[in-house]
């Protein structure tokens, strides 16, 4: 993927300390887990039955509650998402606040079926 190889990410699970992904159905989340290498192919639902994606498992995923917590308004979502990551960095997400997230991943997804288009950013936070 190449958003992964501008970011020198070769181990995403290991490397991704929270990601924010396009859950507008819980089946797409699953799917996109798979896709995005966060777990092998037929295994996202295993992963998050065994809290591998809860804000205290290996890979936090949509901390926030994901884009249906937020009525999915569309346009303003892939936006909402680097907020969060904005505010996990700053160590302003108040209770939902990660341990030092240290790289965040979006991925968001617009359009209609046959022409839909994908956005992935893989943002840091510096630290001291």
């Amino acid at each position: 993927m190449d958003a992964y190889q501008q970011a020198d990410v070769t181990e995403p699970r290991e490397q991704i300390s929270m990601a924010e992904v396009h859950d507008c159905f819980t089946p797409t989340e699953l799917v996109l887990m798979e896709d995005l290498g966060f777990s092998e192919r037929g295994e996202a639902w295993r992963d998050e039955l065994e809290g591998a994606f809860n804000l205290d498992g290996e890979l936090p995923i949509n901390p926030d509650g994901g884009l249906k917590s937020f009525g999915h308004p569309i346009g303003a979502s892939g936006l909402r998402m680097l907020f969060e990551c904005w505010l996990q960095f700053r160590g302003e997400a108040s209770e939902r606040q990660l341990d030092a997230p240290r790289l965040g991943m979006t991925h968001n997804l617009g359009g209609r079926p046959g022409s839909c288009v994908s956005f992935i950013s893989i943002v840091g936070a510096e630290r001291g």
